[in-house]
Order: C-alpha cells, then structure tokens, then sequence
C-alpha cells in the first residue's frame, strides 16, 4: 500500500511522532515497526510512519474500505469464477479476505514475509485461521513465484510490495516479473499497487510491459496510487463485454466496477 494518512483523513493530528528508543547498532530490528492508528470507524496499519499499509472499516472486516484495493480487483473484469488467488504482501489482509469470502470455491493464498503483520491482521484485522481454501505463508515472495510447483498454477496474482520508506515496489525487476508471469495459468491476470508519482513507476511499467503480453492501467487514485492489469495472453478489449461483465461485479458485490470500465475507456 502506497498512500498517506493526510490523503484519508481530514484533519492530521498535530502530534510528533512517538521516538522510539536508540537501539545498539549489532542490535537493529529486521523489521520496522508494526503500529496502528484509527479514524473515523477504520483502523490503519503503518509501519511506524505515516504512510498507510492497509486500512479496515471496524463494523465491515471484509470489505474493501481504499480505493486502490478495490481497484486491485479489477481482474474479475475478464475471470468470473478463478480456482486459485494468490497476493504478495499481506497489509491488513484486506485483499485476502475479501477474495475469500467473496469467491467460496477458489484456493487463496498470500505471502508475508514480516511475521508481526501475519499475528497483527489476526489479532486486529479479523484475518481467519488457514484452512482447507486459505492459506498464508511467512515467506518471501521471490521464493514463491520462482517455487516451480507454483508455475501455471494461478489464475488471479495481486501484488502489493512496498516497505515502510515507500520508495517503489521492494520487488520490481523484469526477472520478478517474468516470475510472476510463469505462476499464471494461461488466462491469469495480474494486479499490482504502483506509485504512479515517484521515480520508480517508469521503470516498473517497463518491466511488467517485458514480462506480459499486454498491460492496461487504471486511472490514479489517492496519493499517487496506480493498479496496472496485466495479461498473460492479449486479448482484445471489448468494451461491450467489460461493461455487461462491471454491472454484474456491482450487483453481486458493490465494488465500483463501472468507473474501472470507464478509466480503461479512457486510455
């Protein structure tokens, strides 16, 4: 996730930042802090700076509360019913849930390399137990799209990497791309959060257009945020179809799926 607190909320608190204790140089964390903030009914997860990793409306857990994230799902544009779901980078497990319940007969499955965001979207973003359908792993996400029993597997993959500095996508090389590629089925579709106002979304988009036969991407929202579609196969965009197909999205789940048909037009 890629945006900043002053881009939610109304007013920003005018209170410094906590410090945190000076820690002995053989000793610094591998991770930054986990941290949380809440406003107005939703509750934010940061990685103790103001950016915002991922966000949960209290009294809906499993909905889709940021407009990016909604976005993100953009895919179910062109899959009605996929068999397995992956997402790289967990946040609040807003993405995971939602595909989860949304979609009862698919495998789910997301990678999470901080093991303090994996206890912290148990304990506070309502993220249920693994079970037969679900299933989230403390690893590295390069480790699982090089895995081979992964290759051809996936039919929808949503990659959201970013650290607490914000600088780009932590993975973002044509060789992670080309990866990501392979773990698609041959009408798999990938979502990624890209930081459409920072240096490394030109050499992202680069990158993805090496590695997919075609790439669409979707109107900026927030801060800065752009989810780019893309394909393992081109396919022709039929606007018709895609509308017809956005109406159903909305009928069945309420996500704004006829302003991701229209930024598409727009293109």
């Amino acid at each position: 996730m890629l945006i900043k607190r002053k881009s939610i909320e109304k007013e920003e608190s005018s209170r410094p930042a906590a410090s945190a204790p000076a820690a002995k140089p053989a000793r610094k964390p591998k991770y930054a802090p986990v941290t949380l903030s809440e406003f107005d009914g939703v509750r934010y997860l940061h990685f103790g700076t103001e950016w915002v990793q991922g966000a949960m409306r209290i009294r809906k857990p499993n909905w889709l509360e940021l407009e990016y994230a909604q976005q993100m799902m953009a895919w179910m544009l062109w899959l009605e019913q996929p068999r397995r779901i992956a997402q790289l980078g967990l946040g609040t497990a807003a993405l995971t849930k939602f595909c989860y319940t949304t979609f009862p007969d698919a495998q789910v499955t997301a990678i999470e390399l901080n093991p303090s965001v994996i206890t912290i979207c148990e304990t506070m973003f309502k993220l249920p137990p693994n079970d037969a359908r679900l299933q989230v792993l403390e690893m590295d996400a390069l480790d699982f799209v090089n895995d081979k029993a992964n290759v051809d597997t996936l039919d929808a993959l949503q990659v959201d990497l970013y650290d607490a500095t914000a600088r780009g996508p932590v993975l973002d090389t044509p060789e992670f791309y080309q990866a990501c590629n392979a773990c698609l089925s041959d009408d798999g579709v990938m979502t990624i959060n890209l930081f459409g106002d920072h240096p490394s979304y030109a050499r992202n988009l680069k990158a993805i257009r090496f590695a997919f036969a075609q790439v669409i991407c979707l109107p900026q929202v927030h801060d800065g945020n752009v989810v780019a579609i893309a394909f393992k196969r081109a396919r022709p965009v039929d606007m018709e179809a895609l509308t017809a197909r956005a109406a159903q999205i909305v009928a069945e789940t309420k996500l704004p799926a006829k302003s991701w048909v229209k930024g598409i037009a727009a293109k």
